[in-house]
């Protein structure tokens, strides 16, 4: 609960840090005093409150990107980039038709789209995400299958062998996913070995598949390999993306939406 409390409570300046680390990869104590007209005790002040969520990692003289093997906890990702998460889940849901049959995995942005599903007629949602399950479950014309599996007490996602076989029953019209870091080659990277394997099952039985990725994920670092670009079909985001991954989603026909400009672009 403190998590969710301390990033509900970060200040402009404190999200603009953690964007500039991302972008950038490291940033010194005092070019971010200089580049917010601060004094460098107040960044170091700023930097300790970033630490001691996760989300960046203290170096000498400054600060750098967070572990590639842990993920930010699921309290403080569930209101970061809150606004943005939610401008891409209108756009997700927007391209979903009534009464169609949809994949949604575990994720904090795939959350959104299941609240931004929640006026939709006659959908049939498989999830292995229990939070997906009871944001849908309210509307009585959507069907809600579960998979099972193993429950993690971390954030209410369903992974193991069973929930892989249970989502390779299935062939659904679209498959939503959300993804932690989308490498400048187009790999597609994230932190647990079990929820990507789920996250391929996905893919491989869904028609089409949405990707929903803020600006955050490019360029970042994670662990596991998931797939690659090439296996979707739509990349939902909240900025255009930098040129080696829009040259990426160009050359595989990956559809593109930006939720700020209300743009799509192939």
């Amino acid at each position: 609960m403190a998590e969710k409390k301390a990033g509900k409570g970060l200040s402009q300046r404190q999200k603009q840090i953690v964007e500039m680390v991302r972008q950038q990869g490291f940033a010194a104590v005092e070019a971010l005093a200089q580049n917010f007209d601060v004094t460098p005790q107040t960044i170091r002040r700023d930097i300790n409150e970033l630490c001691s969520q996760g989300l960046v990692r203290r170096f000498h003289g400054g600060v750098g990107l967070s572990s590639s093997v842990e993920n930010v906890a699921y309290e403080t990702r569930k209101v970061l980039l809150l606004e943005e998460k939610q401008r891409i889940a209108r756009q997700v849901a927007g391209q979903i038709p009534d009464r169609a049959s949809v994949f949604i995995d575990i994720g904090t942005s795939t959350e959104e789209v299941a609240r931004a599903l929640r006026d939709h007629e006659g959908l049939r949602v498989i999830t292995n995400d229990l939070n997906v399950a009871t944001i849908l479950s309210g509307n009585p014309t959507c069907e809600v299958i579960i998979a099972g599996g193993v429950v993690r007490h971390r954030d209410r996602g369903i992974t193991g062998e069973a929930t892989i076989d249970f989502i390779r029953q299935f062939k659904v019209d679209f498959g939503i996913l959300g993804i932690s870091a989308i490498d400048s080659d187009g790999t597609l990277l994230e932190f647990d070995y079990h929820e990507v394997r789920v996250a391929q099952a996905i893919i491989e039985n869904s028609r089409k598949v949405f990707l929903t990725a803020d600006h955050t994920k490019f360029g970042r670092n994670a662990l596991v390999r998931l797939g690659h670009l090439s296996q979707i079909d739509a990349l939902f985001t909240d900025r255009q993306p930098p040129e080696e991954i829009a040259g990426s989603l160009a050359e595989h026909n990956v559809a593109l939406y930006v939720a700020e400009a209300g743009l799509r672009s192939q």
